[in-house]
């Protein structure tokens, strides 16, 4: 452990500390931006909902049918996506049943004006949006950080807190300091983790948007 070899492993560990600040960097952009994109669709989705509970409700007293259909599919969108055992999980994938009854009720209006047959064509868009959304969700619903990432990243930071053991004094003013930053960079990697489940975990998307348009229907 002379100069040179401590200047030539400081010298790789200020590397690798490098690039293991540009991966979490990388990583925890990657998950965020993740994370908000689903936020949005899912805050988008139920704006939808609303609107298209809003324009059957103008349409006329024969889309009663149609809008109690809606509101038994945002009902078990919800208990899919948000279920109340954690055992289950989260199912994002969309049910066919609920959802082309609805759109074959929505078709099977018959509009008696042109104010009707507009509100039938704007429904059906809405419709299809929903339903696109809601498989949007469902296509992002796995892992968007490659677990590579991850395990490299850990590796390199395993590394560097070893290396900074070679020099360090064996004292508890060290040790404390030491575990504060291995604390700090594994809450950091959890972040990442519990970002990279939207739908699960301690930072979950919140369900009151759904909610709040589940509530509105029908009124």
């Amino acid at each position: 452990m002379n100069a040179e070899s401590k200047d030539v492993i400081k010298l790789g560990m200020g590397l690798i500390a490098t690039m293991s600040a540009l991966v979490l960097a990388l990583l925890t952009n990657s998950a965020k931006g993740s994370y908000d994109t689903q936020r949005n669709e899912v805050t988008q989705v139920s704006a939808n909902v609303i609107l298209l509970d809003r324009v059957l409700a103008h349409y006329g007293p024969e889309t009663k049918e149609a809008r109690d259909l809606l509101k038994v599919s945002v009902a078990g969108m919800i208990d899919r996506m948000w279920p109340n055992d954690p055992v289950e999980g989260t199912k994002l994938g969309p049910t066919t049943t609920s959802g082309e009854l609805f759109f074959d009720k929505i078709q099977e209006l018959t509009p008696k004006n042109e104010v009707q047959h507009a509100l039938q064509a704007q429904a059906i868009t809405l419709s299809i949006g929903i339903g696109q959304a809601r498989l949007l969700l469902f296509e992002q619903g796995g892992r968007s950080i490659p677990m590579p990432f991850l395990v490299l990243l850990i590796f390199w930071v395993t590394v560097i807190f070893l290396s900074f053991g070679l020099f360090a004094p064996r004292n508890a003013t060290v040790i404390v300091t030491l575990f504060l930053c291995a604390l700090s960079v594994s809450g950091a990697i959890f972040l990442i983790m519990e970002l990279d489940r939207p739908f699960g975990g301690l930072i979950q998307i919140p369900s009151a948007p759904l909610h709040n348009a589940l509530a509105s229907i029908g009124k």
